[in-house]
């Protein structure tokens, strides 16, 4: 089964990540997620995947976060929708395989997956 991996190659951790599946062998499919954004659905589905808020699937201190007038208590709908409208805030790397994801927050979080 292939992995999924939502990147950003300017970002080091990303980079990371998709290095360490790369040196095990891993089927990469390589989403660069700034230059296709995610849908609503795309996200909904990411968070069920993680099994965590939608906080935690964000970028808090990115500038946006504070310009869109985003908190840390906004119901999970209204920053899943902040997400899919700016993909900035989207934390990385995300690594999916099947109906499992996780952060590649350490990058060796993407082994888990294996």
């Amino acid at each position: 089964m292939a992995v999924i991996l939502w990147h950003n190659p300017r970002c080091s951790k990303s980079r990371a990540a998709l290095g360490l599946l790369q040196d095990r062998g891993v089927d990469v499919d390589v989403r660069r997620y700034l230059d296709d954004a995610q849908s609503l659905a795309e996200l909904q589905s990411l968070q069920k995947a993680l099994g965590v808020p939608a906080i935690e699937m964000m970028r808090v201190k990115e500038p946006v976060f504070k310009e869109m007038n985003l908190t840390t208590d906004i119901p999970d709908e209204a920053l899943l929708a902040a997400m899919a409208a700016e993909p900035k805030l989207i934390e990385r790397p995300v690594i999916i395989r099947g109906a499992q994801a996780v952060i590649g927050r350490p990058p060796e979080r993407a082994l888990d997956l294996l």
